[in-house]
């Protein structure tokens, strides 16, 4: 491929993780009050777990693979009455989730047009858009676990609802 085209093609995949990160932040706005504490079966985690997870997950392998693209960031679970609590603050997991994309951004733009890998001492992908894929997959899985918690919960989102959340940030209809 020349350089143009693997520009392109990374530009490509740089946009397909900012709206995998938009409809996060679309199903985050969306949530109705007690929407957080939604799970998917009883033991579940809650959504705000699932997505304070997420965020933490993309901040472990950048700071395995990137490191200096993960200094200095806050922990988002805490340790309450010896038991980890996930952030609740809807505002706080956004500003974290997005904070976290672009880390991730960073990392994958700056090995990819470097032309090296994302490696590091017990993790490594072989070439930086691996980690996007990785990422896109997990989180996939969560969204789903995340629709199902809100159909458990009785806040089962309507295709009228969820189709410009989810699927219009995806594609055009003519």
């Amino acid at each position: 491929m020349t350089q143009t085209a693997d520009q392109t093609l990374l530009d490509v995949v740089l946009d397909s993780w900012n709206r995998n990160n938009s409809i996060l932040l679309n199903l985050l706005q969306a949530m109705s009050e007690g929407g957080l504490e939604a799970r998917p079966m009883e033991g579940s985690p809650s959504l705000a777990a699932q997505f304070t997870h997420m965020r933490d997950v993309r901040l472990f392998f950048v700071s395995q693979t990137a490191p200096e693209f993960a200094e200095n960031l806050p922990v988002l679970f805490r340790e309450e009455d010896d038991d980890w609590q996930a952030e609740r603050d809807p505002g706080r997991i956004a500003q974290m989730l997005q904070d976290s994309a672009n880390i991730v951004t960073k990392a994958v733009q700056s090995r990819t047009e470097a032309g090296l890998p994302l490696s590091g001492a017990h993790v490594a992908y072989d070439h930086p858009l691996l980690l996007l894929q990785h990422l896109l997959w997990h989180e996939g899985y969560h969204v789903g676990q995340m629709m199902l918690a809100l159909k458990a919960s009785g806040r089962t989102m309507s295709e009228e609802q969820s189709m410009p959340l989810i699927w219009d940030v995806w594609r055009r209809e003519w």
